[in-house]
This record gives structure tokens, C-alpha cells and sequence, in this order.
């Protein structure tokens, strides 16, 4: 429970910068799906995209058993973005990973616009899923936006060299990620469920 308990010292220390984040991802998925609703094509391309590439072809496969389809889930939020995308970019390039997140929320939004009844009302039980997955990935993007300013200005954190800065940010990174990892692990099973019995139930079917 401490583990989980962690990030809130290191957010209250810094809560603007926190704040901030919250609005930066939350606003990127905003213009997301406010560009798909000005520009219809735009979501019907990329819709189309999803669903014949890659990651299409991955749900297919794991669609058959919500516990697969939840590990699934899981796998990608954690190894796929939340690690590929935020973390190792920002390991090399101060805050680098936080602009390749919110083209990637951008994405995303559009995505999943509500541009006609069936796609609004499945945002109707799937937004439970992106406000938890999301704080998830506010709570990495924090920690990488910690990570780059004590690499930057490492008197933020008390240190006299860039490294022993780094190491430090590093270290309050590593601190956000088990509260992350476990926000990941409710918005998969709370997305395994909503997949298989709330969608359904919304439309009907």
C-alpha cells in the first residue's frame, strides 16, 4: 500500500506541473476528437487504419477471451506506450517522450469521436476506461517531465551534477510507476468488461 501511495508527496511538491500535465493530455484527446468531428474523413480514414492494420488484427485475435483481451490491454498501456512511447524517449531527450504522447492522445481523440449516435454512445461506459488509463499515463508523463527537469536544472532536485541529477529524477520516475502500473491493471479489466457486457448493453445488442 506505501508503494501506492508514493506519487502524492511527489505531486504536491510540484502539483502545478501535475495539473498541467492533466490539461495537456486530457486537452490533446479533446482536439483529437474535435478535429474528427470538423473533419469526418479524417476519422473515417483513421478508423479505417486501426482496423485493417496491426492493431486491428490484434484485437481479432484476443477478442475470443476477455481475460486475453484484458492482459492484452494491459501489455500495450504498459509496453507499448506508456514505455516505448514516454519513458525511453525521455531517457535520451529530455521531455521528448511528453510530444510524442500527445500526438499519439491526438491520435487517439480522433479515434474515438463521438461523430455519430453509435460511436457517442459507446463513449458513454468507455469513458470510465479513459479517465483511469489516462491518469495512469498523466502519472509516466509526470515522472518523465520530473525526469527531464533535473536533467536540465539539477538544483531542482538538490544535486550538483547533471548525472547525480539524473539519477535522482530517475529515481522519483521509478516512484510514479507502481500507482501507474496499478491504475493499468484497473483500466484493463474495467475495459474487459465494458468490451464484453456494457457496450452491449448500451446499444442494444
Amino acid at each position: 500500500m506505501n508503494l501506492l501511495l508514493q506519487p502524492f508527496p511527489i505531486i504536491r511538491a510540484d502539483v502545478r506541473a501535475y495539473l498541467l500535465i492533466n490539461a495537456l493530455v486530457y486537452g490533446a484527446l479533446l482536439l483529437g476528437m474535435g478535429l474528427a468531428m470538423i473533419f469526418p474523413d479524417l476519422h473515417a480514414a483513421r478508423t479505417s487504419s486501426f482496423v485493417d492494420g496491426g492493431q486491428g488484427a490484434l484485437v481479432d485475435t484476443v477478442i475470443g477471451s476477455p481475460w486475453t483481451f484484458g492482459v492484452t490491454i494491459f501489455l500495450v498501456n504498459v509496453f507499448a506506450t506508456a514505455l516505448l512511447l514516454i519513458v525511453l524517449p525521455s531517457l535520451v531527450i529530455p521531455f521528448a517522450g511528453l510530444m510524442v504522447f500527445v500526438i499519439k492522445t491526438i491520435d487517439i481523440g480522433i479515434i474515438l469521436a463521438p461523430v455519430n449516435r453509435t460511436s457517442a454512445l459507446i463513449l458513454i461506459p468507455h469513458s470510465p476506461t479513459i479517465l483511469i488509463e489516462f491518469q495512469a499515463y498523466v502519472l509516466v508523463m509526470f515522472g518523465a517531465y520530473l525526469l527531464g527537469r533535473s536533467w536540465l536544472r539539477p538544483a531542482t532536485v538538490g544535486a550538483t551534477t547533471r548525472r547525480q541529477a539524473y539519477v535522482r529524477g530517475l529515481s522519483r520516475l521509478g516512484r510514479l510507476w507502481p500507482t501507474a502500473l496499478a491504475l493499468f491493471v484497473i483500466g484493463a479489466v474495467y475495459e474487459a468488461v465494458e468490451i464484453y457486457f456494457l457496450v452491449p448493453l448500451v446499444l442494444g445488442t
